[in-house]
């Protein structure tokens, strides 16, 4: 983390936060939790055996003294989560002995805590899947009023040539593969708001081969549509769309092909219409533009719940650790 957190950082000092790690013993989890145990903003709460995750930190070398470790099989609230869980299951049948086993994952026990309001947020998936972070939050905590599918945005940060931090956001890089038109306008109202959280004044495009009719086909309708539909809700939001990615970004093109938009040119949150063209757009971003990318954070639930790579580093845990815990104060 070397950019731009300083915002999301006091934050939290004036409020703060707890946030769940779901993979206890794993080695950059617990170097990122001892980093956030030497602050005063972030709480950490390591999911796993208290034995295990002590002697897993003693062989990697870091100091999690003092931690807060919650293991499923002796928490004592077990009950009242069991119950819970039927409740929020019931649709399914689920039986108490079924969800005492599911509650034995730390992934689904981690949500529990959240849900029951004993953390804030969550952060796991250095060792497991997307789909085994994303599908015990939609199944608990579920998608906010008004919201009807999770979404995923990535914020990209740099230096400024001017000074200070670049920073964009875009989505969704991550999850929804092909959006429909008003999957597209939650998408882009949802990055919108994580936008601003690190600061942005979002002015946003809806991107496409085509700029503002210059191009026809069902994708292109797709996205003029959608920009037109996110425009309507929100009237004083500015939006782009649709629009190419170099009319959006450079005011020279912008001056060319349509010098009537006041977001050409200088768009900063970019909305892509599928999951291929989102999850190359945020890599030649971050490897060939020299942003660092931090995401892919998750959208639309009623609690902040992220997912890790699988290929993390310690650093990218500390990091999405106090956006997921940030998030938490503005969700």
């Amino acid at each position: 983390m070397t950019y731009g957190f300083g915002m999301l950082i006091d934050i939290l000092k004036k409020n703060p936060k707890t946030i769940v790690l779901t993979e206890g013993t794993d080695a950059r989890i617990l170097e990122a939790a001892s980093r956030l145990l030497a602050s005063n903003f972030l709480h950490p709460i390591l999911i796993g055996n208290e034995d295990a995750i002590y002697q897993a930190s003693e062989d990697s070398g870091f100091n999690i003294r003092g931690s807060e470790i919650i293991d499923p099989d002796a928490y004592e609230d077990m009950e009242q989560m069991v119950e819970l869980f039927c409740e929020l299951r019931k649709s399914k049948g689920m039986t108490p002995e079924e969800a005492r086993k599911i509650l034995r994952q730390p992934n689904y026990f981690g949500t529990m805590l959240v849900k029951m309001g004993r953390a804030d947020s969550l952060l796991g998936g250095a060792t497991y899947s997307t789909a085994d972070t994303v599908r015990p939050a939609l199944q608990l905590i579920k998608t906010k009023p008004g919201n009807s599918v999770v979404s995923s945005c990535f914020i990209l940060v740099r230096p400024s040539a001017t000074g200070g931090n670049e920073v964009l956001a875009m989505g969704d890089c991550g999850i929804i593969i092909k959006p429909s038109e008003d999957e597209l306008v939650e998408i882009a109202e949802e990055t919108v708001k994580c936008a601003r959280v690190f600061g942005v004044d979002p002015k946003v495009a809806f991107l496409s081969y085509s700029t503002y009719g210059s191009g026809h086909g069902e994708d292109v309708d797709r996205m003029r549509n959608a920009a037109a539909k996110t425009k309507a809700r929100n009237p004083e939001l500015p939006i782009a769309g649709e629009i190419q990615f170099d009319a959006a970004v450079s005011p020279k093109v912008a001056a060319k092909k349509c010098p009537q938009s006041d977001v050409a040119g200088r768009a900063n949150t970019f909305i892509f219409p599928d999951i291929n063209a989102g999850n190359i757009g945020y890599k030649i971003a971050q490897r060939m533009g020299n942003f660092e990318a931090y995401g892919p954070i998750l959208l639309g639930l009623n609690s902040p719940i992220n997912d890790l790579s699988r290929g993390c580093t310690a650093a990218e845990v500390y990091s999405m650790a106090i956006i997921t815990a940030a998030l938490a104060e503005k969700n």
